[in-house]
């Protein structure tokens, strides 16, 4: 499976300690395995699809994609739990 992280997410990793970051990216990971692991619930009212990965106040929005026989996985946002779903 392949992880792919859009721009604001990078973004928002790119600002964060690296402790933080380590954490939000061993969650991320656990996304990978079958059945994924971690804190997932669907999002209601966004569409089909979506996810969330709750790691403490942080937020992770995601999707599960196919690119060929590929499996992906899609960071949509991450951030913190307030704001993160604007």
């Amino acid at each position: 499976m392949i992880v792919k992280y859009s721009k604001d997410s990078l973004k928002f990793l790119a600002k964060q300690e690296k402790k933080t970051v380590e954490r939000i990216r061993t969650a991320i990971s656990g996304l990978t395995e079958k059945p994924p692991v971690g804190d997932i619930k669907p999002m209601q009212g966004a569409g089909e699809g979506k996810y969330r990965l709750r790691i403490g106040s942080w937020r992770v929005i995601y999707r599960y994609d196919l690119e060929g026989n590929l499996e992906v996985l899609f960071i949509i946002d991450i951030g913190n739990r307030g704001d993160v779903y604007k």
